[in-house]
């Protein structure tokens, strides 16, 4: 579909086609396989559908005319909340739901900042006023080789420190088990490797942590012109140093793999949408998986008791899947447009599904969520309308909206507000031209009240929270503009804070931070670069900059800045280039860091400022290591 296909016409097509009144639908869910024997029946009349298209291509193009498979799979790199205990209350991740852990570059277990960085894991004292370095340890199995992998995120469960990585040369999802204690001393347990496809999204994370569960969404694509399409199902293994590709263990059987009425398009790939739940309570970790069959392109989002799985065929038709954590069926929804990435969702607590849609979009693997387009869209459906796949969600649980899907859109839910924006023309420009101005919406998603546009006099390129309201970040010439967003019974900019001569240092939602100190009060972080520089994903960002929020007055703090020159040579071995980024404000215990590459930098507030007290680097020494 065109880009200049409007939302009006994708009502349309809804409307014809008969879709139900939400909520008069009774409660279904999908349907699973019955058995191994089913299942290979299918698969077997999928292979031959597809053999017969490929005779038919042939005689269309000619003898010398080659079947093409299809294309790799994109790369992904997305209830009642449970009660944020004191732990989490000192997170250092800035997760989009709350109760649901994200994995991250750091982590806190206990006095020790825990760091992954460049294949190791690293960690620093920091409890006591201390700032020590006291571990490292590599984070792959011992005797493993760890070219052609990438270690990008970490998670921590009580005294585990989970290491998630994506191995090339072993092909899929690698998980690494460490042990960790009071003193912050790291130790190897073990590693398994869950079949996958490359996880990578410049937006979105691989990894959720939900109590004691560590959640996995994976597109499996599935390969029926292998001889064992079976090959390609969701598998866990054991790492041992001989390992052999028979160690794989199926955690998805029949019973649990799902499909919808709609039959896969002839020629195009079709994908297993797959959740995987495994448990760290027990040291030998156990796994179970849930796979929908479906189209490749997607987005996930992970809400406190299920994964949401919006995939996208040709055309304006999308398929919305809801996959219960608890292991029960998946039921879905006939959908259409697609969301720019994970934070175009909202499970809200009114019983409703929000999804923030463009009229075209691929999904969010590797950078492909900045690059839909088209009209615009909220649509909110009960979540106890989702069935059996074959129902659509009524026209009337769409609302279009205005502004156009472009580039790099940003959009975050806050409060009662949906918050979207684009950040304009990307490059920079001199201080002395001429600037469009940039209008942010703020929707009302619960109550379908009028769209707000606010005009800002630059682009959007990052949407945060700040408690009950919101502050937006975007570039305008050379410099960076934070606007403070008083969100009350209407949206309202407040204040507009301005750092000369700067741009964002890290793009990722983790790059940002805000503490909350009391009603109305807290402080931000955010690393920077100077106006000149480019983000390098093998160098740290310049300095962290530290703004106070008081009343939506933002005013400056002051940066910590990273030590100039050369980073030290580490010897790194595996995943050697900073994809996640280096650079992260961290707020612990009423103290100041900045993550800068191998440093860590701690400030403290003095005379409204803050202000370098000391810093330590953790990096190991090249020469040490050999």
């Amino acid at each position: 579909m065109s880009s200049a296909l409007k939302i009006t016409l994708i009502l349309s097509l809804l409307l014809s086609a008969g879709c139900h009144a939400a909520g008069t639908a009774p409660r279904k869910t999908l349907a699973p396989f019955t058995s191994e024997q089913a299942l290979s029946s299918y698969l077997q009349q999928l292979q031959a559908r597809q053999a017969a298209l490929q005779r038919e291509q042939q005689k269309l193009q000619g003898a010398t005319a080659q079947y093409m498979s299809a294309p790799p799979p994109a790369p992904m790199v997305a209830k009642a909340a449970p009660a944020a205990s004191a732990e989490a209350a000192e997170s250092v991740t800035n997760v989009q739901t709350t109760g649901v852990d994200e994995g991250g570059i750091v982590k806190l277990h206990g006095k020790h900042l825990v760091m992954l960085r460049r294949g190791k894991l690293f960690t620093v004292q920091v409890g006591g006023k201390a700032l020590q370095p006291v571990a490292s340890l590599d984070a792959f199995a011992p005797g493993s080789d760890p070219s052609g992998s990438w270690y990008d995120e970490m998670l921590i469960d009580g005294d585990t420190v989970v290491v998630i990585g994506y191995s090339y040369s072993r092909g899929g999802t690698e998980i690494g088990l460490f042990d960790i204690d009071a003193d912050g001393k790291l130790a190897y347990r073990a590693t398994y490797h869950l079949r996958s496809n490359d996880y990578y999204s410049s937006r979105n994370y691989a990894s959720r942590l939900i109590g004691s569960k560590l959640v996995f969404y994976s597109p499996l694509s599935l390969n029926l012109r292998r001889g064992d399409p079976f090959g390609g199902f969701p598998a866990l293994r054991r790492w041992r140093p001989d390992a052999v590709p028979s160690d794989f263990k199926r955690i998805a059987p029949a019973t649990r793999i799902y499909r919808t009425d709609e039959e896969p398009e002839p020629g195009t790939s079709l994908a297993l949408h797959t959740v995987t739940v495994c448990d760290l309570a027990q040291r030998d970790m156990r796994c179970e998986a849930t796979a929908v069959m479906g189209p490749q392109g997607r987005v996930f989002y992970v809400s406190g008791e299920s994964v949401y799985v919006w995939t996208t065929r040709r055309g304006s038709d999308s398929g919305l899947f809801r996959i219960p954590l608890d292991g029960s069926a998946p039921s879905a929804l006939k959908v259409a447009g697609a969301p720019v990435d994970q934070f175009s969702f909202l499970e809200s607590a009114d019983g409703h599904l929000n999804v923030l849609l463009r009229a075209e979009g691929q999904g969010d693997a590797m950078w492909d969520g900045t690059r839909g387009r088209g009209d615009m869209a909220l649509l909110r459906v009960p979540l106890a309308s989702f069935s059996d796949g074959r129902d659509s969600a009524p026209a009337s649980s769409y609302k279009a909206l205005p502004g156009g899907g472009g580039y790099g859109l940003q959009n975050r839910y806050v409060g009662p507000y949906l918050l979207y924006g684009n950040p304009g023309n990307p490059g920079r420009r001199k201080a002395d031209q001429a600037w469009p101005r940039q209008p942010l919406y703020a929707v009302r998603w619960a109550d379908g009240g009028s769209v707000q546009a606010l005009s800002l006099p630059r682009g959007v390129e990052r949407i945060e929270a700040l408690g009950d309201d919101a502050v937006v970040i975007g570039a305008q010439g050379r410099d960076l503009h934070f606007s403070s967003i008083r969100l009350g019974a209407q949206a309202a900019v407040a204040t507009r804070y301005i750092r000369a001569d700067a741009a964002q240092g890290e793009s990722r939602s983790h790059g940002f931070f805000y503490k909350p100190q009391a009603a109305g009060e807290g402080m931000i972080g955010l690393p920077i670069l100077g106006a000149d520089e480019r983000p390098g994903l093998n160098k740290s960002s310049a300095s962290v900059l530290y703004l106070r929020n008081s009343g939506l007055q933002l005013t400056e703090l002051g940066a910590l800045a990273a030590r100039p020159g050369q980073p030290p040579d580490d010897g790194c071995r595996a995943s050697c280039v900073d994809w996640y980024g280096n650079a992260r404000p961290l707020f612990l215990q009423g103290r100041v860091f900045a993550l800068l590459g191998y440093e860590l930098v701690e400030g403290a507030l003095r005379e409204g400022q803050v202000r370098e007290v000391r810093r330590i680097s953790y990096a190991p020494i090249a020469s040490a290591l050999r």
